[in-house]
């Protein structure tokens, strides 16, 4: 029997225990929600929230109004001074740093311990179980897994307490048996310069026996062309043989597939979407057939929901299919109704599955279009396979008026295969947003308000020179694909020349 045979019983309990997600959501829910406000009652939120009276959702709505980061700051940076029992019991040591908000360059985002193993690496134990259960010939823990991570550094200089990317934290405090099967080693997987480390990693990784990888896929993506130069192989199952599965997220996977599929042709190559962001591990894409992701209800995250054509925050048993809402979490690292910034659709209610739609601030609705980032995913796809290119990165922004008084959104794009004809490719993506945005639709009606759009091409490694300029290459760093201000579109453009 292979190895992984043999670890699969492990997995067995947790694999019956998720079929609970099919019809006990609202049940996993409420226990939750009990089980955090029970816990953090004696904290500082806790007693000024009146957490001991709290009896259920009802009553937690009515002491808590939902946050953003601004309203949380005050208390996340006393913690991060070493201030115990401010938003979740004892004192909090790991900080994940994420983009920044309109006031900040970065938010600090607590990571507990209990967030740690109830949350983020439950969410990678699931991760594998359900990609066991669905495939029984797996042989993936016959060989090594290849796990990209960030890099951190000392918190305020406080004893044992860092600041870094989710992924660098999660691979500091990871089991130690875990790196006996995982490569690359720590000290290479933590170093902050991304181009010396993807060389390293590449170096260490080609001669091992990699059964699959994890991390972002534009990230991963720059560690395996690395290799690729290394060894002068063309496919990468010339380096791996037993390359089996892609455990990917933090960016759509859309825009990178075709590269991978020209990268990896095994026909035993697999590939599951995760939703693990700093604040939680939210998603699993449980069914390889369905790009939708099974929302995980009893991690330690309890979910609400504000629709995003208006209305008050839904508990997750009021939720509807079809409708984009904005995603507000309560979680055991001390986040308390605290809206994520992120904006997913239900395609199912039993069990609740759903697609990530966007940002609340990454999108284009300078002109009533309402574009959101699934928009784009979608009309960028049919675009690439009306015509064979392929799209590397993109951002888009609104032109609201040039010096003919014409408004249009503007687009650049860096291509991994160019198209032939980019007017064509212009026309066939505005005409496909058309076609799924009756908003977009609307305001692209004759020409009235909206020109058609308009793409400049970017020259090979803007994107990559732009994030290095800023100090965001690598790690969970992620390109802005829509924006309503022009700032970043901007100094992209300065660049591209």
């Amino acid at each position: 029997m292979s190895i992984t045979g043999i670890v699969r019983k492990v997995f067995e309990a947790r694999q019956r225990e998720l079929e609970k997600h099919q019809n006990g959501g609202e049940a996993l829910q409420r226990t939750v929600l009990s089980r955090l406000v029970a816990e953090a009652q004696d904290t500082e939120y806790g007693r000024n929230h009146v957490f001991s009276a709290i009896k259920g959702y009802e009553e937690f709505v009515k002491n808590n109004s939902v946050n953003t980061y601004e309203e949380m700051k005050g208390f996340i940076d006393r913690m991060r001074h070493g201030e115990a029992d401010i938003l979740w019991p004892g004192r909090v040591k790991w900080y994940a740093q994420s983009s920044g908000t309109t006031n900040d360059k970065s938010k600090f985002i607590p990571v507990s311990k209990e967030g740690l193993k109830r949350m983020h690496y439950q969410g990678g134990f699931d991760a594998v179980a359900m990609y066991l259960r669905n495939n029984p010939k797996s042989r993936i823990f016959d060989g090594r897994a290849l796990i990209l991570g960030g890099s951190h550094a000392p918190n305020y200089n406080l004893k044992d307490s860092l600041v870094g990317d989710l992924s660098a934290i999660l691979i500091e405090n990871i089991n130690p048996l875990a790196n006996l099967v995982r490569v690359p080693k720590k000290q290479t997987a933590l170093i902050r310069d991304f181009e010396i480390k993807r060389d390293k990693i590449a170096r260490e990784a080609m001669n091992k026996n990699v059964t699959n990888i994890s991390g972002v896929p534009s990230w991963m993506l720059s560690v395996l062309t690395r290799m690729m130069e290394i060894t002068g192989k063309t496919h990468l199952e010339e380096v791996w043989p037993n390359i089996e599965m892609f455990f990917h997220g933090g960016v759509a996977f859309t825009p990178y597939r075709k590269q991978y599929e020209q990268l990896i042709t095994s026909p035993k190559m697999h590939y599951m979407e995760t939703y693990n962001a700093s604040e939680g591990f939210f998603g699993l894409q449980d069914d390889p057939a369905d790009k939708s992701m099974l929302l995980m209800l009893d991690y330690d995250v309890f979910y609400e929901f504000i629709p995003m054509d208006g209305g008050d925050p839904v508990p997750l048993w009021a939720v509807e299919t079809g409708k984009n809402y904005a995603m507000v979490i309560s979680t055991c690292c001390g986040l308390w109704r605290y809206e994520i910034g992120d904006t997913i659709q239900f395609t199912s209610t039993n069990p609740y599955k759903f697609i990530i739609t966007g940002r609340t601030k990454n999108f284009i609705n300078a002109f009533g279009e309402e574009l959101i980032v699934d928009n784009a995913e979608k009309g960028l796809a049919y675009a690439c396979e009306q015509t064979g290119a392929e799209v590397l990165e993109y951002t888009a922004a609104p032109v609201f008026m040039d010096a003919n008084a014409k408004c249009r959104h503007q687009w650049v794009i860096e291509f991994a295969k160019r198209p032939a004809d980019l007017q064509q490719f212009a026309e066939l993506l505005d005409k496909h947003l058309q076609e799924i945005n009756s908003d977009y639709e609307a305001k692209r009606y004759k020409n009235i308000t909206l020109q058609p759009l308009e793409i400049i091409e970017a020259r090979q490694n803007l994107f990559n020179d732009w994030m290095r300029q800023r100090g965001k290459l690598g790690g969970q760093h992620k390109v802005p694909r829509l924006s309503n201000s022009r700032e970043a579109i901007e100094q992209l453009l300065t660049l591209n020349k």
